[in-house]
């Protein structure tokens, strides 16, 4: 049965956007970031796809999450960004998913869960470099990689990547992206000059990735990026395409006199006599209300007034003398490449990302991959 709404997924644009960073940082390594369930565009197709397009490595921030890549077969590294204690780290650790310690009391946390699972943990050591939020401050770092490198000589756990993530890289010239990798080349040294011995050091997100070559150093982290998304001014660059096109068919067409009040409140008077149409998708899809009377509706090769307020099930739009029918097919967001508007624009509209968009698109919304 068709569905009345649909998130698609172009998983070759996933991969082709792979394949571009891949050869852009080389001889960095691309670790294509697929947490929140791939950004809303499904963990395991865009994960398989970004391994197609020549990630090397595959990111998220729960054990669970890794736990699904797994499930579904994936053998590839994967790395669990985020240390979270109640995760079930002796289960991720049997099942070669790397992880990361922040903190020296993390550190023997994952040793022990190692040992339960009569496994080498591989571990990931997170400096802190400025952003104050995870990780290790300079003062706590030696503590961690002693703690590290006891844990290394019990046997229980291998360091196999030192990492940190900027603050705002998203902001070509801040200064805080020159400090933050002058202190992560700090701590890698440090760990380096006890006994360290990494296979990867990493710092770049997307944005750096993109904008910031000096940061790259052996692995990059892509997120946004592997979906056509970043968060740099202006968006994502155009040797990038959106991955996602959100759109859904009308499932109801009427005439109303002009000066008719529509939906909620009343927000939005029609001018004339005109066409409203009704689309099953409101802010419990992720539409947000916000986006109330704006022209971010596109059929028929043009945009069209979403009429009044966005209801949590359903909007209305304004089309005129157009002659529309129920079961036409709407786009809200897209590439663009057909004057469509984008989650970019949707971001800029809304004061937000273009991330808080895609991964915004509720679970009623059936995905497609093709």
């Amino acid at each position: 049965m068709r569905s009345h709404a649909e998130a698609q997924v172009d998983l070759n644009a996933i991969s082709e956007n792979t394949a571009a960073f891949t050869r852009r940082v080389a001889p960095a390594a691309v670790m294509a970031v697929v947490k929140a369930d791939g950004y809303g565009h499904g963990a395991v197709p865009a994960a398989r796809a970004a391994l197609a397009g020549g990630a090397a490595w595959l990111g998220v921030v729960h054990v669970r999450e890794a736990l699904e890549l797994r499930d579904a077969g994936i053998d590839a590294p994967v790395l669990t960004m985020m240390a979270i204690g109640a995760d079930d780290h002796t289960e991720a650790i049997r099942r070669d998913v790397d992880v990361s310690a922040g903190t020296a009391e993390m550190v023997r946390h994952l040793a022990s869960r190692a040992k339960e699972a009569g496994k080498t943990a591989r571990v990931h050591l997170k400096a802190d470099t400025g952003m104050n939020r995870g990780g290790a401050t300079p003062a706590d770092w030696p503590s961690v990689v002693s703690a590290a490198l006891a844990a290394e000589s019990d046997g229980h756990l291998k360091v196999v990547g030192l990492w940190s993530h900027f603050a705002s890289s998203d902001d070509p010239g801040n200064p805080s992206i020159a400090s933050q990798i002058s202190v992560f080349r700090s701590a890698a040294d440090y760990a380096e000059k006890a006994g360290v011995t990494p296979e990867v050091r990493h710092l770049s997100n997307t944005a750096a990735a993109i904008d910031v070559p000096e940061a790259r150093f052996d692995l990059v982290r892509v997120g946004g990026g592997v979906f056509g998304l970043s968060t740099l001014p202006g968006g994502a660059p155009g040797w990038l395409t959106p991955a996602m096109t959100l759109k859904a068919r009308l499932i109801q067409v009427k005439r109303v006199p002009a000066g008719s009040g529509v939906s909620y409140n009343h927000r939005y008077y029609t001018p004339r006599e005109t066409t409203l149409g009704l689309l099953p998708l409101g802010y419990a899809d992720g539409v947000p209300r916000a986006l109330t009377n704006t022209r971010f509706a596109f059929a028929r090769g043009r945009r069209w007034p979403i009429a009044g307020t966005v209801c949590m099930d359903q909007l209305v739009i304004d089309f005129g003398d157009e002659p529309v029918e129920a079961g036409e097919e709407v786009v809200l967001f897209g590439p663009g490449a057909d004057g469509e508007p984008t989650a970019q624009e949707w971001g800029e509209t809304l004061d937000t990302i273009s991330y808080e968009i895609v991964t915004g698109i509720g679970p009623r919304v059936p995905r497609s991959h093709s």
